[in-house]
């Protein structure tokens, strides 16, 4: 099954658990684009690499401080699990529920 999708998310950050879409959209066999959006706005996803039903990337936050996010994830079924490292903040997971086409 391809990981492409769009996923409703919950990340759980230190203000609190924090709701929002992804949208992945493969690109070739080994990468990916597509971004997340919620309550803070949206990121758009820098350099997705698919390795199967891993995935990693990198966001830029902007809101409510700038911050480089390192982002990586796996994809079994509809349900997508993983992590966010967002520096001085340390590692937030971040779980998802594919939606129906």
């Amino acid at each position: 099954m391809s990981v492409a999708g769009t996923y409703d998310c919950v990340t759980d950050t230190p203000l609190g658990r924090q709701k929002g879409v992804l949208t992945i959209t493969p690109e070739g066999v080994d990468s990916f684009t597509g971004n997340i959006s919620g309550d803070l706005g949206s990121m758009a996803i820098k350099d997705g690499r698919l390795s199967g039903n891993a995935l990693a990337w990198n966001m830029r936050m902007t809101m409510p401080m700038p911050m480089d996010l390192d982002c990586k994830a796996t994809v079994e079924g509809d349900r997508l699990e993983g992590t966010i490292k967002a520096g001085m903040f340390g590692t937030m997971t971040l779980t998802g529920t594919r939606r129906a086409a």
